[in-house]
């Protein structure tokens, strides 16, 4: 994506999955690359599809949530897959 800005703040809303109460509720992170990396590689995979990243009041679905963790330009180093 084109000019984001992954350090400004973010809020995760994690989805809420109806067959077993999740103790993950709204995390607040310091950059939106920090809220990224939380959500792919800490958070139950299974919790993703339903969440919902907001930033600068902009909210980004799941699939926006991969993509931008996916893009060329995201700043911090991903796990090895």
């Amino acid at each position: 994506m084109a000019d984001f800005n992954y350090n400004a703040g973010a809020g995760l809303y994690p989805c809420k999955n109806w067959k077993r109460t999740s103790r993950l509720g709204y995390k607040r992170f310091e950059t939106v690359a920090e809220a990224l990396r939380f959500a792919i590689e800490v958070m139950p995979a299974s919790l993703l599809r339903g969440s919902i990243l907001e930033v600068e009041e902009a909210r980004f679905d799941s699939t926006q949530i991969q993509r931008l963790y996916d893009a060329g330009d995201y700043p911090l180093q991903r796990r090895d897959q």
